[in-house]
């Protein structure tokens, strides 16, 4: 059982960075697959980044590439997003999920998720 608890989320002007913190407790942090996942008002749940348990290889989605960076310290259980260039359409609740060696790009392939973190964009 895995717990997840965001953090660093806030209100920003468009160009500006913030970056999301997801701290993780329970077993076996570094064989988990882990996701920042967002949801914008009336809109599906998107997944942003992905990072495998390793840390060596890092997948992103269109429309974050180039401005977003995920990242993980298993020494601290904690998964890291740093996103740049912000635009008002980033504006949503940003999620951290946890599979276990899975590699999913679905919120149905994580079983473990965060309360959320809201990031609003002025522009």
């Amino acid at each position: 059982q895995v717990q997840l608890v965001e953090s660093g989320g806030g209100l920003v002007q468009a160009g500006g960075s913030l970056r999301l913190s997801c701290a993780a407790s329970g077993p076996s942090f570094s064989r988990y697959t882990m996701a920042w996942f967002r949801q914008a008002a009336g809109k599906e749940r998107e997944c942003l980044a992905r990072i495998i348990w390793s840390g060596g290889i890092t997948y992103y989605a269109d429309s974050v590439l180039g401005r977003f960076t995920i990242s993980r310290d298993n020494a601290k259980n904690t998964v890291y997003l740093q996103m740049g260039s912000l635009k008002p359409e980033d504006t949503a609740v940003y999620y951290c999920a946890a599979a276990y060696l899975r590699l999913g790009a679905t919120p149905i392939d994580y079983a473990y998720w965060g309360q959320g973190t809201q990031v609003t964009v002025a522009s």
